[in-house]
């Protein structure tokens, strides 16, 4: 008899944003149909860029993710042995309507990061009330960082623990072109980000401010992405009169290729879980200035691979940044090997595929 999952995704599909996530779902399909797994895959839209062509998708549309799986589950009595959450809110009342509809397990995946200063009480109150109510209903959850299951155990509670399990998110280390070489002073710099609040671009955008005058007459730093918070940062450049500083380069879905042409990456974000353009940096032989939120020093050890600096501390960026510009720092070793050794996509692969054969 065949194997069937299903895979919820609250991930929207777009060619212009091909990501580490995209190749781990076109890889993770193939590897499940080699071994006689069907999958049905839900996604809040369709599209046929890279090998999503390849994959059985159904598209959410103008409903909500969750409901469509839900009228989905009714209407086709479909017998999966297991369904897998990526992207989706835990222990909602989703859970326990899967349940009634369905006797496969339940795997939910949490890639969602927490605000810096934590939750408000009020919203730490209901997240433990509905890890009362509805964690039953789950039985694995999976955290993409050691820091992201501390907040599972946190949020939901530390009952949790024996069915919480840590599987770091992985990259295509093939694909990513690497840097031979990096230069001993006057770096050139990139951010690859989603242009929202959280990702702190508009800190380093201050921080460029107190740089001296000189090195701001030379510096270049391009951001490549997009998102909501585009135009704000736009804005900011310019009342600090910082337009020969910034290049806003867009999304581009070739990112793997664009890494190597920069000597470090910078992220000032405010929240993340696990970061996968770090990831991508270092397997570029890229070094990453970011900041100490998240899971992000379980991936850089401060002034070995990268550099680490508080969140929001603007003071401390700019005095990275000149420091690094100028060549009083440096990263010297190669970054790739890390990311060889310890989060390539066939390990992130292998070991998502065993909790469906377990």
């Amino acid at each position: 008899m065949v194997q069937r999952i299903a895979i919820i995704c609250n991930y929207e599909l777009l060619p212009e944003r091909v990501g580490g996530m995209d190749y781990f779902f076109w890889d993770f399909d193939k590897k499940c149909k080699e071994n006689g797994v069907e999958v049905d895959w839900f996604f809040p839209n369709i599209s046929d860029h890279g090998n999503y062509s390849e994959l059985t998708i159904y598209e959410a549309g103008e409903v909500s993710l969750e409901n469509s799986f839900l009228k989905f589950l009714e209407e086709n009595k479909s017998n999966y042995s297991h369904i897998i959450t990526h992207f989706v809110e835990l222990c909602t009342p989703f859970f326990h309507k899967i349940k009634k509809a369905s006797e496969a397990k339940i795997i939910a995946v949490d890639h969602n990061p927490r605000p810096l200063n934590g939750y408000s009480l009020k919203k730490r109150i209901n997240k433990k009330l509905k890890g009362f109510l509805f964690s039953r209903y789950i039985n694995l959850f999976v955290g993409v960082s050691d820091y992201t299951v501390n907040e599972i155990l946190k949020d939901f509670g530390s009952h949790l623990k024996s069915k919480t399990v840590t599987i770091y998110n992985g990259v295509v280390i093939d694909k990513i072109l690497m840097r031979e070489n990096r230069k001993v002073a006057k770096p050139s710099f990139l951010v690859a980000s989603h242009l929202r609040e959280s990702k702190g671009i508009q800190d380093l955008i201050d921080a460029v401010s107190f740089l001296p005058k000189e090195i701001k007459e030379e510096l270049q730093i391009d951001i490549y992405g997009d998102g909501p918070y585009k135009n704000e940062l736009i804005e900011k450049v310019g009342k600090n009169d910082l337009q020969n500083c910034f290049v806003f380069k867009g999304s581009r879905s070739n990112l793997n290729e664009i890494f190597s042409q920069y000597d470090y990456m910078l992220q000032p974000t405010h929240m993340e879980c696990f970061s996968l353009s770090i990831l991508e940096s270092l397997a570029a032989n890229v070094p990453v200035v970011t900041t100490n939120v998240g899971g992000n020093n379980e991936a850089i050890t401060n002034e070995e691979n990268g550099f680490i600096f508080e969140a929001k501390d603007i003071k401390a960026l700019a005095q990275l940044l000149e420091d690094i510009y100028i060549g009083n720092k440096k990263i010297s070793i190669n970054t790739r090997q890390l990311i060889a050794n310890s989060f390539s996509l066939p390990k992130m692969l292998e070991t998502h595929f065993k909790l469906i054969k377990n």
